[in-house]
């Protein structure tokens, strides 16, 4: 398991100092079901704006 999950959304609540993801659980979904080929058919649902 990852250690550390880097991030560079900005806005997202749960990015902190050196783009690491401070999220309890990260929850990342495939747009072509169970499976992805590449990581443009993938999107992080854990995203939340800072000021939302």
């Amino acid at each position: 398991m990852a250690l550390d999950v880097l991030c560079e959304v900005h806005n997202c609540v749960h990015n902190q100092q050196g783009q690491k993801c401070g999220a309890d659980q990260i929850f990342v979904v495939s747009h072509k079901g169970r499976q992805a080929s590449s990581q443009e058919e993938t999107d992080c649902k854990t995203f939340q704006p800072e000021n939302g």
